[in-house]
């Protein structure tokens, strides 16, 4: 077999010698008892078939050489005259021939099968290889853990040094040692190559076309859309011949390249959709304010520039009414700036909240005071579990989502009907549930509510809270608060109509306090 397929082979030792011994002895023994029993002609087959079969386990070279002297054997013994080596009979000659001729062929054919066989179950090897290293990198979400395992493949099949160089980023213009992950320890040129071989993508090394005088092979990681890295490897240099390592190791080479190739657009992907999702943000936000903010802002210059102009004729009721209006369009108009700007600052990346250790029983009465100005008939009640822990939250952020359930409620409730604010625990979860009696919401919208901007089609506010609906802004701020603290802000429909919104908090142990 050629060096080129051995190498794919782990180690082997030489064919045993003993079964080839055994079945020559089997031969001559046979031929000897057979000897004046069966012509000439019978007794060479004997030959040509103890030949074939020692064939099986003698190299090529043994097994022609033993069969030419077996020839010669046969015609000493058996081939009259015998105890010559001279032929009488022209027939005998051919015979002889032929009989040399076969084993011979024989001898080649099952050494040729003999390669085959192996040649097959280095490329069975390498094709489970692969297998195993693609299916490895197919389920992998960092393919760069894995270049350490591509160096070893790659160390083992060459039996030598190699180096990988790996592209964590986009390719910089300039060679930047920052730019790249770097296993191994090449020198100033080696590391000049593998630079000059991931840019351009292309092998080069003995067997390549290209700078066949060197002694290693640089070989690129090549995706989809150029190369993500490069390999430098230096086998045993009776292994620079060698095609089919070569390409073998460019085959696990490129496995790698696709999954970096793979990687870095999911990465693209993510990026181009985070960028998407903050501009249509950015857009809705701006939608919005000039909306939403718009009639607040009307209301409140048209009151003032009629206290302004005609505040002198006005009765003092009058005036009152104006001023009324535009502290609550006032009060709206922050209400709604707060949450936009919450809003804002929940959605960017890496945002988080100020935690410390709160009352809930605190939270609520100060959430209660605010709310009750806005609600003249104290339609909301609440009802607090004894012996609450503390949390560990924003106090600023959980009283805005408080203040939006209960400014939501009523707003969306009919005018008698009462607004609950229920605290309890349940095994290791705090449970703050704002209840209602209004309309409820459709099983399409129960979910969508709590998108930005969103606000179900048959809400029309029913009670004292304001006319208007919000800006589909308020729903959406309560949920990103009560995920920012690890929670859950779910909307449950009640028995007999209505809405009960429950934010599900983690509970964490408290502080112990020490003894003075």
């Amino acid at each position: 077999m050629d060096a080129k397929h051995d190498r794919a082979m782990p180690p082997t030792t030489p064919p045993p010698s003993w079964p080839a011994l055994a079945a020559w002895a089997a031969g001559w023994i046979a031929m000897a008892r057979l000897d004046g029993t069966v012509d000439l002609a019978n007794l060479a087959m004997v030959l040509v078939l103890t030949s074939a079969l020692a064939s099986l386990w003698s190299p090529t070279s043994v097994s022609i050489l033993l069969s030419a002297g077996s020839v010669l054997a046969f015609n000493w013994l058996f081939v009259p005259p015998r105890g010559t080596f001279s032929v009488d009979v022209p027939q005998h000659a051919l015979l002889l021939a032929s009989m040399l001729g076969v084993s011979c062929v024989l001898a080649l054919l099952i050494s040729r099968a003999r390669s085959l066989a192996r040649q097959a179950e280095a490329h069975a090897r390498e094709a489970e290889q692969m297998r195993r290293f693609a299916q490895s990198l197919r389920d992998a979400t960092q393919p760069l853990t894995h270049s350490g395992a591509l160096q070893s493949l790659l160390a083992d099949e060459v039996q030598g040094t190699v180096v990988l160089l790996l592209l964590k980023g986009s390719l910089p213009q300039a060679d930047d040692p920052q730019a790249v992950e770097l296993l191994g320890e090449p020198d100033a040129d080696q590391l000049s190559g593998l630079w000059l071989c991931m840019r351009g993508a292309t092998p080069f090394g003995p067997g390549t076309g290209r700078h066949e005088g060197l002694r290693e092979w640089f070989l690129p990681l090549r995706g989809g859309r150029g190369s993500l890295g490069a390999a430098l490897l230096r086998p045993d240099p009776l292994r620079l011949a060698d095609a089919n390592l070569r390409l073998h190791a460019q085959a696990l080479c490129d496995q790698l390249g696709a999954a970096l190739q793979r990687a870095h657009a999911e990465r693209a992907e993510r990026e181009a959709i985070g960028k998407a999702q903050a501009e249509g943000m950015r857009s809705a936000m701006l939608t919005a304010i000039s909306h939403d903010y718009r009639t607040p802002l009307a209301t409140i210059l048209g009151a003032a520039s009629s206290l302004h102009e005609q505040g002198d004729r006005m009765s003092a009721q009058q005036r009152d009414r104006l001023v009324c209006k535009v502290l609550d369009e006032t009060a709206r108009l922050a209400r709604l700036a707060d949450n936009t700007l919450q809003l804002a600052r929940l959605d960017s990346p890496g945002a988080t909240l100020h935690g410390d250790w709160e009352s809930a029983e605190e939270l609520v009465g100060a959430v209660l005071r605010r709310v009750r100005e806005r609600d003249p008939q104290r339609r909301v009640r609440a009802r607090l579990e004894p012996g609450l822990p503390l949390i560990r939250c924003d106090g600023a952020a959980m009283a805005q989502m408080l203040d939006n359930l209960l400014d939501n409620a009523l707003k969306y409730s009919p005018s008698p009907a009462p607004v609950e604010l229920l605290v309890r625990r349940q095994d290791d979860r705090l449970v703050i549930a704002v209840r209602d009696r209004g309309p409820g919401v459709s099983p399409p919208w129960r979910e969508r509510i709590f998108e930005v901007f969103e606000r179900a089609p048959q809400a029309v506010p029913q009670g004292d809270a304001g006319a208007r609906p919000g800006a589909g802004v308020g729903l959406a701020v309560c949920r990103a608060i009560a995920r920012i603290h690890g929670g859950e802000l779910r909307l449950r429909p009640r028995a007999h109509g209505g809405s009960s919104f429950e934010c599900w908090l983690p509970l964490a142990a408290a502080p112990v306090v020490a003894d003075a």
